[in-house]
C-alpha cells in the first residue's frame, strides 16, 4: 500500500514540473501597442529619478571634475550651502572617516589598527589642491585608496569635497573669522 503510494506521489510531482505558465506567460515584445494602457503603448514611461544605462553625462565638471581639456575643476558646480555642507559631512562620516579621520588628521579606526594612513587633508598639497582633484581621488581612487565611482553619487562626492574644504578651514579659523552672532554665542560659553 505505501509503495503505491509512494507510486502515485511520484507521478504526480512529474506532472507538476511539465506546466509551462512560466514560458507562455502573457508579455508585450517592445513597442508593440497595448489596449490594456491608456496612452495605447506597451513601452512605459521610465520612473523618476532612474537612471538609464551608457547615459551621456555632458556636464563633465559635474561628472568628472575636471573641464574638457582635463584640467581639474577649480571651482564647484553648485553652490556651497548649509545643506549640501551636512550632506557632506554624512557622507563623509559613513565613507571617509573610517580612514581619514573625522577631522580629516588621517588617522581613522581602521588607520588605527593597522592599515596605512593616508594623507591627512591638512598638509599644503591637498589644501592647495583644487576642488576637482578631490572629487577625482573620490571618483577613481589613488594610491591604495579604491574608487568610490559605484558607492558615492557625484552629488554626494561634490558634497563631500565641500565638508573636506570646511574641515581644512577650520583646522585654522580664528574666532574672527565667525559672523558675530556666532562669535558671541562661543564667547558667552566661556568659563
Amino acid at each position: 500500500m505505501s509503495a503505491r503510494l509512494l507510486g502515485l506521489a511520484v507521478v504526480a510531482l512529474a506532472f507538476t514540473s511539465c506546466r509551462q505558465d512560466m514560458y507562455n506567460q502573457p508579455k508585450y515584445k517592445p513597442l508593440r501597442p497595448s489596449e490594456f494602457f491608456a496612452d495605447g503603448t506597451s513601452a512605459r514611461p521610465l520612473p523618476p529619478h532612474t537612471v538609464p544605462r551608457g547615459h551621456l553625462n555632458e556636464d563633465t565638471i559635474f561628472i568628472a571634475g575636471k573641464h574638457d581639456d582635463g584640467t581639474m575643476a577649480e571651482s564647484f558646480p553648485m553652490p556651497v550651502t548649509k545643506e549640501l555642507l551636512a550632506r557632506g559631512q554624512e557622507r563623509y562620516n559613513i565613507y571617509c572617516s573610517v580612514c581619514h579621520g573625522y577631522e580629516g588628521d588621517a588617522n581613522g579606526m581602521i588607520v588605527q589598527r593597522g592599515y596605512p594612513a593616508p594623507p591627512s587633508y591638512h598638509i599644503d598639497r591637498l589644501r592647495n589642491a583644487p576642488p576637482g582633484y578631490l572629487y577625482s581621488v573620490i571618483a577613481n581612487g589613488y594610491g591604495i585608496m579604491y574608487s568610490y565611482a559605484s558607492r558615492v553619487e557625484p552629488a554626494d562626492r561634490w558634497a563631500i569635497v565641500a565638508y573636506i574644504r570646511a574641515l581644512q578651514l577650520s583646522r585654522d579659523a580664528r574666532l574672527d573669522d565667525l559672523p558675530p552672532e556666532e562669535r558671541a554665542r562661543l564667547e558667552g560659553q566661556k568659563p
